[in-house]
């Protein structure tokens, strides 16, 4: 690990950034020219000790998923993000394959979506980011590991998956999942994953097996839906997408229609976020 080289990199691109670029807020009398040390830290998921002492110097050797990290909360470029890579001593990245790298231009839409969920995913259904309110309503999807990373795995595997959607639109829901991933399996970032995920299911889960055999194929996110909150209940949301330029990764943003009981409970939930409401409280 080049310590010298690191922790110039990292100060001088904290130094590049201000809060606005990153979804914060900018407060008065800012002396420090970019990001403080302890914003960076805030939004990689690390202590600010540690981060100072990757500045001074003085820190053991990040993993590869701080490094991961810390490459998303500075926003940088792939070639940045493979210059910080070797920097730290790791091999750089596939930058074709399934990636924990988020598009900046993604992350930067993302920090400025604060009335609306939204949440960046990878073509197969990986939950990378999520700003506040999409966790509030949907739940911190970033947490799952291995196959359970993929929403296409776990809508078959993982019943409680369903319980934010009404069952009558499990079979239309399912159906989509099996679509896409037949996309995925041969057009997508991550072939090799696809095929993996692929045969779990079809070893696994008769009902999925019924759903492939349509032969159905789509790219398409399902763009209006019913999500079941546990205490606020139904909330009709319209997702709008953007992708980046290999379609890799999607930036999924749900909105609700002004003037609707449903918008009226996403107001709610901005202000509550993951506070739990007393009886009566729902709209």
């Amino acid at each position: 690990m080049d310590r010298k080289e690191l922790a110039e990199f990292l100060r001088h691109r904290r130094e590049m950034l201000c809060p606005r670029d990153v979804g914060l807020v900018e407060g008065p009398r800012r002396r420090t020219q970019g990001l403080r040390r302890e914003e960076v830290a805030q939004l990689a998921g690390m202590s600010t000790d540690y981060y100072a002492r990757l500045e001074q110097q003085r820190a053991p050797k990040p993993s590869v998923q701080i490094t991961t990290a810390l490459a998303r909360a500075l926003r940088l470029t792939l070639d940045e993000r493979d210059h910080l890579f070797v920097l730290i001593g790791y091999n750089t990245p596939a930058r074709f394959q399934r990636s924990e790298h988020v598009s900046p231009t993604l992350m930067r839409l993302l920090d400025r979506l604060d009335d609306s969920p939204a949440l960046v995913q990878t073509d197969l259904v990986d939950t990378l980011a999520m700003n506040p309110l999409a966790v509030a309503l949907l739940g911190d999807q970033t947490r799952h590991t291995g196959l359970a990373r993929s929403g296409y795995y776990r809508w078959f595997m993982d019943p409680a998956e369903r319980l934010a959607y009404p069952e009558e639109t499990h079979e239309r829901h399912g159906r989509a999942q099996a679509a896409r991933l037949r996309a995925a399996l041969k057009a997508g970032s991550d072939t090799t994953r696809a095929a993996w995920i692929l045969a779990e299911l079809q070893e696994r889960s008769p009902e999925f097996v019924r759903m492939w055999e349509l032969q159905e194929v789509a790219r398409r996110y399902d763009d209006c839906k019913t999500i079941l909150h546990p205490e606020l209940g139904r909330i009709d949301v319209d997702g709008q997408v953007l992708f980046t330029e290999n379609h890799a990764q999607t930036l999924v943003v749900l909105t609700t229609r002004p003037g609707t009981e449903s918008h009226s409970k996403l107001e709610l939930l901005s202000v509550i976020g993951h506070q739990r409401l007393t009886p009566g409280t729902v709209p």
